[in-house]
């Protein structure tokens, strides 16, 4: 899959590492993929991101990804995970009432929904109804399906989309897949572990943001206080393990900007940013 890069118009493939590619490519990896999805080895190593042994690794994480800290609040990091969730200085995030925006960094992927709730991702079918277990179909045909894919060096809280208020957190235990592309095949978004909720928008209509959990730790942490909501507020945050957020719109809410439309259209991503203007009030 190519990522493209909205700002310079420039584009890249998505390369996996090799630690991936072994354990969705070979037997033996998968072998090893069953062992290391389970909860209790997602719990050790969950122990592991939490405990000041981990510190170690912050630094190399830096200069591997050439993250820039200087977009992000100085402190003393404990471990790890509590890098892993660092907090942003500031956040351009756009206010208008009628753009639509991203609820944080990612690589975007926007699908259509068909009239049966269902779309098609490398020729895998998902479905709202699986991914949500309940029978929304009526709602959400023909809306659209953005998937927000985060990777290790992204910001890793995410924002609400509008001023509104939710319904209740409703969690499903699965799985923690890894989310990247190469794992589509194996219907992460209707097995991995998730947490999701209606958003009562007061621009936008009711809008699904499903928070997917991933490989190894993938932990969702939402702020359950917050029933309602300004547009830009912190909702939440993913510890290590990266992690996807799907929205479900329905349709004739939102125009989606013509740029990502295409570069979905062409099963590439687009990169975005939290509170980036991806879109329009229809």
């Amino acid at each position: 899959m190519k990522i493209v890069d909205r700002k310079t118009k420039t584009e890249k493939l998505l390369e996996y590492s090799g630690a991936i590619k072994f354990l969705y490519t070979s037997l033996l990896g998968r072998v090893i993929l069953k062992l290391i999805t389970n909860r209790f080895v997602s719990n050790l190593v969950g122990k592991y991101m939490n405990s000041k042994l981990s510190k170690r690794r912050i630094n190399k994480t830096i200069i591997d990804n050439n993250i820039d800290m200087r977009l992000y609040e100085k402190k003393d990091y404990t471990s790890f995970n509590d890098f892993f969730i660092r907090k942003k200085k500031n956040l351009d995030f756009d206010l208008k009432n009628n753009h639509f925006v991203s609820p944080c960094d990612s690589k975007l992927l926007v699908i259509k929904l068909n009239k049966n709730a269902t779309f098609d991702i490398k020729g895998s079918i998902y479905s709202l109804k699986n991914i949500v277990k309940e029978d929304l179909t009526d709602k959400y045909q023909n809306g659209y399906a953005l998937i927000f894919r985060l990777e290790v060096t992204d910001y890793h809280r995410y924002h609400f989309i509008d001023d509104g208020t939710r319904d209740e957190y409703k969690f499903i235990k699965g799985k923690l897949n890894t989310v990247q592309p190469i794992a589509y095949n194996r219907k992460v978004f209707h097995t991995n572990s998730r947490e999701y909720t209606t958003l009562h928008t007061k621009n936008f209509g009711d809008v699904i943001e499903v928070d997917v959990g991933a490989l190894c730790v993938g932990k969702i942490t939402n702020n359950k206080a917050i029933k309602a909501f300004k547009k830009g507020d912190e909702k939440g945050y993913f510890e290590f393990g990266g992690s996807t957020i799907i929205l479900f719109v329905k349709d004739k809410k939102v125009i989606i900007d013509n740029d990502i439309l295409l570069n979905s259209t062409l099963g590439k991503e687009t990169i975005v940013s939290c509170g980036e203007k991806i879109g329009v009030r229809y």
